[in-house]
């Protein structure tokens, strides 16, 4: 099987699942596991490099009201790889391309591929995407495994978290303007013992007052903004600091444990656990998080 892959969250679950021999094509942002770096590109972004997140926000909510892609699809390159399966998403245009991209890309090309599609809006969901991917892949048992495994590891966390006082969590998606989570980031937050202040489980993450976060009146803030790392995200912490005197204030790598709907997420469960209860539960590897201030 010839399979191109149009997420990182899929990418990644198809390598973990051990078909990455069949990976043939992937996007710009596919980056683990590392060896998915050697299969060819065939998106790429339309956002300039060097954007502060108020001038990504700018640029993004532009290209949304004209209606133009922020990806680009390399049809060529996608026509080349002669793929027998495509798997895109149909959750947020801002996120990868839009499965209507690929289908009016093949049906233009007459290429023959199955397309499957995700749309992940709760962790429950997110984990039966492995499962799909298995049975698609012929690795239906290892998929169901990963996701006992990954299942164990939760049920671990809730129990561990059990009776202990739920503080109150603010998750930010975004800085700059602030926006709240939505789909699975606020369910994550339950899990591991908080009360998510802003954000709704199963919907899209929404733009914000600073005067809302003030009157949501967390306990704990998590600076999580989508599609950047542990280091980034920190710098974007310390910039929002000064807004929550006396608050402790927690940055996390958004793109590897909170923003990407993949296996990863547990990760991001038991971070979570550990910062807002570090005399409960402590993972087995480092926190990966970093305090701000405290």
């Amino acid at each position: 099987m010839r399979v191109v892959s149009l997420l990182p969250s899929t990418t990644e679950i198809l390598f973990g699942l051990g078909a990455g021999d069949d990976v043939v094509g992937v996007t710009f942002e596919c980056d683990h596991p590392a060896e998915a770096r050697s299969r060819r590109i065939v998106s790429t972004s339309a956002l300039p490099d060097g954007l502060s997140p108020r001038e990504i926000d700018d640029f993004v909510s532009a290209a949304v009201r004209r209606g133009e892609d922020l990806y680009h699809l390399q049809a060529d390159a996608l026509a080349e790889l002669d793929a027998d399966l495509v798997v895109t998403q149909d959750l947020c245009a801002v996120c990868a391309i839009d499965v209507a991209a690929v289908d009016q890309a093949l049906g233009y090309l007459g290429c023959s591929a199955d397309v499957l599609t995700f749309d992940p809006h709760t962790v429950a969901e997110v984990l039966d995407s492995v499962i799909v991917l298995g049975k698609r892949t012929g690795r239906y048992a290892a998929a169901q495994a990963w996701v006992d495994s990954l299942r164990q590891r939760l049920e671990t966390v809730t129990h561990a978290v059990a009776g202990a006082p739920r503080p109150r969590v603010l998750v930010l998606e975004w800085t700059d303007p602030p926006y709240a989570p939505g789909h699975w980031i606020p369910e994550m937050v339950e899990l591991a013992g908080g009360i998510a202040v802003l954000g709704a489980t199963g919907e899209k993450s929404v733009r914000v007052s600073w005067d809302q976060v003030t009157a949501s009146r967390p306990d704990v803030v998590v600076c999580a903004p989508c599609g950047y790392d542990l280091d980034n995200a920190t710098e974007l912490a310390r910039q929002a600091a000064p807004r929550f005197p006396g608050i402790p204030v927690w940055a996390v790598d958004s793109n590897a444990s909170f923003a990407r709907p993949g296996p990863r997420i547990v990760d991001g469960v038991e971070t979570l656990a550990a910062l807002l209860h570090p005399d409960r539960f402590t993972p087995a590897t480092a926190l990966a998080a970093t305090a701000v201030h405290a």
